[in-house]
């Protein structure tokens, strides 16, 4: 289990709740803010710190305990101390922050070579020869620390944070708390070893992923198939292979078991999993009800043990820029949101559309689309209706078209629909807010490309691969386009290699997930009685 530290912080001119962010996320990190002495001291001052504070700081640091200072006005009996002299104020602007020369574990998992943050900072013109520079960034062609450590006076620097931006984005909370770990003198354990159990598609993704994270290593994959695992030697020659999943199991080479079979074998390969004293990875649908959703959760946290779902569309492009334009209030309070997902073809084969095995057409897509609506919307959902139609496709069980009505308890109402009888499909997203409105329209991406001898061929992505066109509508008829910018590399797996080896916060957590099966489990209760309104199980 992950031990609590005992954290004194100290936020002089930043205004109230404008830490907010970054509190939770000590919280979530094992870090208890304290009154009183604690075993590391935070200062948060983005205006300087009052002369006061700087001599108690002073004091503390003197004393053995290790203080972080964040803002870009340190004082100069401060700086001396963190052994930095400091020179002219840079205006905000898009800063590229690097790793330093002694940089470590501090900037493990970054999401590449650098991080971009928009605030203002002051030139380090220079660092005592005992300091250790741990982040950079540059001006005028030149590396200035931004970030460093001197533990002969147990004072650490990070001279940004002086605007709101820069503290909500959760990219700089976790530069801090690795920052926190750093002067602690906490580091990361061994690379945790996976065990894929299941290698298809989505196994190759994850093994893809875990190749290219630091602190991630596949060790070992099961599959019934040989060869799948022969497909899984060839992409990487070390792995064990095992054709029993209770072999992998038992593989004491294994730390992390990725549960990567069809969703009404989920629970119990999980329950399993943690009961042999490995940590857990599980594909979407997390499960299919409520019940067996707490059971998991349960078993985790009485092994102390990592349980995470996959919810590998919360970083699609275009969902990030609706969540971020939904966050940054540029719909006004959003009360109606859309989404859709489908089109007129046969659905999918295998156990995709095999009800009994997937849990039926509202858990495949749903575990998706549901879980945006979800994560858009934090309000407790009152009930939920839904419709089922079975028309044309009958050699799958899986209904042909699925619709889902939320109703919020504050009246905000939500809609997800999964059609294959969708001749002309409706937006991708659809969401109205008081102040505006923003539509996502699909898209049909194509290659157009000419064999060596002359023919032209057109190859065509699935429609659902390829990420909508947004729209931002405002009241007076105005209409933005808005950017998709490109995920961060790998974001699941950077994220769970931190909650392993770190402490750090998963975004997807289980509770969330265990919200969508509570909401997909009501729809399909409601489904089956002619759409009567469901209330989801608590």
């Amino acid at each position: 289990m992950m031990s609590t530290t005992r954290l004194t912080v100290h936020t002089p001119g930043l205004p109230a709740g404008g830490d907010a962010a970054l509190r939770s996320l000590l919280g979530r990190s094992g870090f208890a803010v304290t009154e009183g002495a604690g075993e590391a001291a935070l200062v948060l001052a983005p205006d300087g710190v009052p002369a006061a504070l700087q001599d108690e700081l002073r004091r503390t640091a003197a004393g053995g305990t290790p203080v972080l200072l964040v803002g870009p006005l340190l004082g100069q009996p401060l700086a001396d101390e963190a052994g930095v002299v400091l020179g002219r104020l840079l205006p905000v602007h898009a800063v590229r922050v690097r790793p330093g020369r002694d940089a470590g574990e501090v900037t493990a998992r970054l999401g590449g070579d650098e991080l971009l943050l928009t605030d203002r900072w002051p030139l380090v013109e220079k660092v005592a020869d005992d300091v250790e520079v741990l982040l950079t960034a540059n001006s005028a062609f030149t590396d200035h620390a931004v970030a460093t450590w001197r533990p002969l006076t147990r004072m650490a620097t990070l001279t940004l944070g002086s605007t709101t931006a820069t503290y909500d984005d959760p990219a700089f909370g976790r530069l801090v708390v690795r920052l926190l770990r750093r002067v602690l003198g906490r580091t990361d354990g061994p690379p945790v070893r996976a065990g894929m159990l299941g290698y298809g598609a989505i196994g190759h993704e994850h093994a893809l992923a875990i190749g290219l994270t630091e602190g991630l290593q596949l060790a070992a994959v099961c599959d019934t198939d040989p060869l799948r695992v022969d497909a899984a030697r060839a992409f990487a020659p070390d792995v064990r292979g095992h054709a029993d999943g209770d072999d992998l199991l038992t593989d004491d080479g294994v730390d992390l078991v990725i549960v990567s079979t069809p969703p009404n074998t989920h629970a119990d390969w999980v329950l399993r999993a943690l009961q042999a004293g490995k940590s857990v990875v599980v594909e979407k649908p997390f499960c299919i009800t409520v019940e067996e959703a707490d059971r998991q959760i349960a078993a985790a946290a009485d092994a102390g043990l990592t349980l995470a779902v996959y919810q590998n569309r919360r970083w699609d492009a275009d969902y990030l820029a609706v969540k971020r334009a939904v966050r940054g209030g540029r719909l006004g309070e959003v009360f109606h949101v859309e989404t859709f997902v489908g089109g007129y073809d046969h659905p999918c084969n295998f156990w995709h559309s095999d009800a009994d095995v997937s849990g039926g057409a509202i858990y495949d897509w749903g575990s998706h689309y549901l879980d945006w609506i979800l994560d858009l919307l934090p309000q407790p959902v009152e009930w939920v209706s839904a419709t089922a139609h079975k028309r044309v496709w009958h050699d799958v069980t899986n209904a042909d078209h699925t619709r889902v009505l939320l109703h919020f308890t504050d009246g905000v109402e939500a809609e997800f629909t999964h059609s294959d009888l969708a001749a002309a499909r409706k937006p991708k997203f659809y969401l109205l807010g008081t102040q505006g409105a923003l539509v996502g329209d699909w898209q049909q991406e194509r290659i157009v490309s000419r064999s060596p001898i002359g023919l032209v061929s057109e190859d065509r992505f699935a429609v659902s691969d390829a990420p909508a066109a947004l729209t931002l509508l405002d009241v007076d008829g105005s209409a933005t386009a808005l950017a998709a910018a490109a995920p961060p590399p790998q974001p699941f797996h950077r994220e769970l290699a931190d909650a392993i080896l770190s402490g750090l916060p998963m975004s997807v957590t289980p509770a969330g997930s265990r919200r969508n099966i509570a909401v997909m489990q009501a729809a399909t209760l409601s489904a089956a009685d002619a759409g009567r309104p469901v209330a989801p199980p608590a």
